[in-house]
């Protein structure tokens, strides 16, 4: 019974990354937790993105995000990878683990951090900036280290890094755009994260979810090409 369930575990866990992976794009929206959120991510989903990321506010009771996720999982769970960002505590990631995400995204490398998520059985996007962290991050079991903040960096940063660390998958996020997001996967990146410009809180703020949808398809468009 153990071993049947730890390899539904993996399955789930292999069916999250290849969702992520899909056109390379996770959509963050941070700080938006009430039924805008939901308006939010249908509008991404409705331009082509396949994994979204709801991160914790670390002025604000992890619970709010927890039940932001538990909504997210419940109406998108079957059609987009849902996970949790700026995850940086035990708490959070055992909140957010709760709630259904199936991926866990930090700013930084916390080995406990990286080490409990697996044990959970969910896909582990820490973040690192250097080639040690990098490395670091990925001998502690980390399925794609985040490259942060990779938009101030450059794409030729990420191309650098990537020559001698071929093996380890990186996703480019901060700073990332539609205009330069493609000069990543071009460097080596498997993906991008990208906030403020996709899920903006502006759109959101006054109801514009159709340009969300729209800006999603540039994404997904640029990367394609």
């Amino acid at each position: 019974m153990i071993k049947e369930v730890a390899a539904m575990a993996k399955i789930e866990s292999h069916n999250t990354l290849e969702k992520i992976l899909e056109n390379g794009i996770i959509a963050i929206s941070r700080g938006n937790y009430g039924d805008t959120l939901l308006r939010a991510v249908d509008a991404a989903a409705r331009g082509g993105i396949k994994a979204v990321e709801i991160t914790f506010e670390q002025n604000l009771a992890p619970e709010i995000a927890g039940e932001a996720l538990d909504k997210l999982v419940r109406r998108f769970g079957t059609v987009l990878a849902v996970g949790a960002g700026t995850v940086l505590t035990l708490e959070q990631l055992s909140i957010a683990a709760q709630a259904g995400a199936k991926y866990i995204v930090s700013p930084n490398s916390d080995c406990y951090i990286i080490k409990e998520t697996k044990r959970r059985g969910l896909i582990s996007i820490p973040g690192a900036m250097t080639p040690t962290e990098i490395t670091a991050a990925h001998a502690a079991g980390a399925d794609i280290v985040k490259l942060f903040p990779a938009g101030l960096l450059g794409a030729a940063y990420v191309k650098a890094v990537k020559a001698p660390l071929k093996h380890i998958p990186v996703t480019a996020v901060g700073n990332v755009n539609v205009e330069n997001c493609a000069e990543f996967l071009k460097a080596g990146a498997v993906g991008v994260g990208v906030g403020g410009s996709l899920v903006s809180a502006k759109l959101v703020d006054e109801g514009r979810f159709d340009e969300i949808t729209a800006t999603a398809k540039a994404y997904v468009e640029a990367l394609a090409r």
